[in-house]
């Protein structure tokens, strides 16, 4: 079964309360009524109730009535909200006059509704920076236990004939920080291989990537893979994770039998993790572009609940996926 369409029986299978904060945007009115359609979850809409209604009205977007709309400006549950944001912040100088301003912040609303256990899983950034999507979700939801960065995973699944159709791999950091450490690598190759579990449902094979492979090119930058390798070997034994590789190293059995003998990942890898946003952001839009791979995503890793960051350029369909993919990760908590 094709990736997306086992995504969307999935969440179509145990729906989850997802809120979307930028109501008023078209592409995000189009993408929730044929999510409330295709029943794949229960949509919160943030924004002005009349402005909502009169876009639904003009592109006939019948299903938005079936909605939850709030208006973050007439919220019934105001007060609840500025109480917890103040006990949230109260030691980074969370004033109650600041409080009463952010709660009417869509961005801030839907991560409040969140920890407050009124929504599930989030998605905006059709019409908002990725820095003021996350700055509310590292507040008030903040990250996974014993995870200090947020990373940004896409799904690549092959569309080539002439490959399985059902092969997916997952890359990361392609869309957040910008040149990790050591650990902050380790740490991204982790929360990766749990996404490929919890979303592809694979056994991860993880390979940090470099230039090099097991020592053939002696270089800094060679040597803070093998130290990101090295730390998230002991944070996650469990794991099967391996590096330095050059990536025909990693994906390809007879090379990687080769340059890596004895390597459990080399010739299998299904997750592979960059050394820097630089590399993982060319290399999925290449494969995007050139290499008949639909690449799903970004995929937010590393918060307490599932926030996902839209690129201000997306379609209907990316915003409409996102919503299926945020209700798989909330189910698979």
């Amino acid at each position: 079964m094709n990736l997306m369409r086992q995504i969307l029986a999935k969440a179509r299978s145990k729906k989850q309360r997802i809120v979307l904060p930028e109501g008023t945007e078209k592409r995000t009115l189009h993408a929730a009524d044929k999510a409330i359609a295709d029943g794949i979850a229960d949509i919160i809409l943030l924004g002005d109730i009349n402005e909502i209604k009169f876009i639904a009205d003009k592109y006939n977007l019948q299903n938005i009535v079936r909605a939850k709309i709030v208006d973050p400006n007439q919220n019934e549950k105001k007060n609840t909200y500025i109480s917890l944001l103040i006990r949230l912040r109260k030691n980074n100088g969370m004033t109650i006059e600041l409080a009463q301003k952010l709660v009417e912040n869509p961005l801030y609303l839907g991560c409040l509704m969140i920890k407050n256990g009124d929504a599930d899983g989030e998605i905006a950034g059709a019409r908002n920076f990725t820095s003021d999507v996350l700055r509310p979700a590292l507040q008030i939801v903040k990250t996974t236990h014993g995870v200090s960065v947020v990373s940004g995973a896409f799904l690549m699944s092959m569309q080539n004939k002439k490959y399985k159709s059902d092969k997916v791999l997952v890359f990361a950091d392609c869309a957040v920080v910008p040149n990790p450490t050591a650990k902050e690598l380790a740490e991204i190759a982790i929360s990766t291989a749990m996404t490929a579990k919890a979303l592809v449902g694979v056994d991860p094979y993880v390979a940090l990537l470099s230039f090099s492979t097991k020592g053939s090119a002696s270089h800094e930058l060679v040597d803070k893979i093998i130290e990101a390798t090295n730390i998230a070997k002991s944070l996650a034994p469990e794991l099967t994770i391996d590096g330095e590789l050059q990536a025909d190293a990693a994906l390809v059995p007879f090379i990687g039998e080769y340059k890596a003998p004895g390597s459990l990942v080399a010739g299998k890898a299904n997750v592979l993790i960059f050394p820097n946003l630089e590399c993982g952001n060319i290399a999925y839009k290449l494969l995007q572009r050139l290499g008949e791979f639909q690449a799903i995503g970004p995929i937010l890793q590393g918060i307490n609940a599932p926030i996902n960051d839209l690129s201000r350029g997306c379609s209907v369909e990316d915003i409409y996926n996102m919503i299926a993919i945020c209700a798989n990760q909330v189910t698979n908590k």
